[in-house]
């Protein structure tokens, strides 16, 4: 069985069709497990509308503890051996879980597959140029490989919604991470230095980019910070001269694009003050 764990929190516009796309799935062994993290909308209204299937659980924190906390609570009802994490805002193609499952056997324990941006057009259009490079350098790997040095400065699985998991790994060490919003960063680089990672290059799952969609959070001027604490967690458990060489570098390459981050920012908020027209980004604004 596959169980989706999905975390709920004041998406009622988007639950409805989330929830739609996992019953659509041409692959039936699944439950649905959705941990509403008190929302103050009427998505819990929404959820218990299709608990008629026995497949979808229902959870209700009685006050919001954020995406670590619901994602724990999810695997403390999970009955399946691979976890697929689909976000609330996100939907599944019908072949995903098939496709997925098509594609395990005994040495795989963390898949991921291609996306299809879906959303706010002004907002797709903004983030499809970092999702193309991203795609260009997953073409030109052999899977199923070790991917650990791929996160330094980048994060080639894109968004939760893509990955499936073997449920032994997640453990409440491997979610520990110090940035909810970079909760995906830090498990990856955590499983990745032991576990290699096979890919599927269709656009199985739509990623759902808009104005409140976690790319336009402050998620971005964290990055640097939790990476370099994510690999340092790593060295802690496999001390060794590599590794600790791999992470000067990395620290040092994530420091220079930090810095060039806070100059396009000072670039836009300079033209902003002499009034020249700037852009709207969902990296920068």
């Amino acid at each position: 069985m596959i169980s989706i764990i999905t975390t709920s929190y004041n998406y009622s516009e988007y639950i409805s069709e989330t929830i739609k796309s996992v019953l659509a799935q041409t692959y039936s062994d699944w439950e649905l497990i959705i941990v509403d993290d008190a929302s103050s909308d009427n998505s819990v209204e929404i959820i218990k509308s299709f608990c008629n299937d026995k497949r979808i659980k229902l959870i209700c924190h009685n006050k919001n503890k954020g995406l670590k906390e619901s994602i724990k609570t999810g695997l403390k009802y999970a009955c399946g051996d691979w976890i697929a994490f689909l976000e609330s805002d996100d939907t599944f193609n019908p072949e995903t879980l098939q496709k997925r499952y098509e594609k395990i056997d005994e040495n795989t324990k963390i898949i991921f597959n291609d996306v299809h941006l879906i959303g706010d057009e002004e907002w797709v259009n903004e983030t499809k140029k970092q999702v193309s490079q991203t795609k260009k350098k997953l073409a030109g790997i052999n899977f199923p490989t070790n991917i650990f040095k791929l996160f330094e400065t980048q994060n080639p699985v894109l968004t939760f919604s893509c990955v499936m998991i073997k449920k032994e790994l997640i453990t409440d060490e491997i979610l520990n991470s110090p940035s909810d919003s970079l909760l995906d960063w830090w498990v990856y680089i955590n499983l990745s230095f032991k576990n290699e990672f096979d890919y599927l290059p269709e656009k199985l799952t739509n990623w759902r980019i808009h104005p409140n969609s976690y790319i336009k959070s402050p998620r971005k001027s964290l990055f640097c910070m939790v990476n370099a604490l994510a690999y340092i967690n790593v060295f802690k458990k496999n001390p060794s001269l590599n590794l600790l060489i791999f992470i000067v570098k990395c620290i040092f390459k994530m420091s220079f694009i930090r810095l060039k981050v806070y100059l396009i920012k000072f670039i836009r908020k300079l033209k902003s003050m002499l009034g020249l027209k700037v852009k709207k980004s969902p990296l920068f604004d």
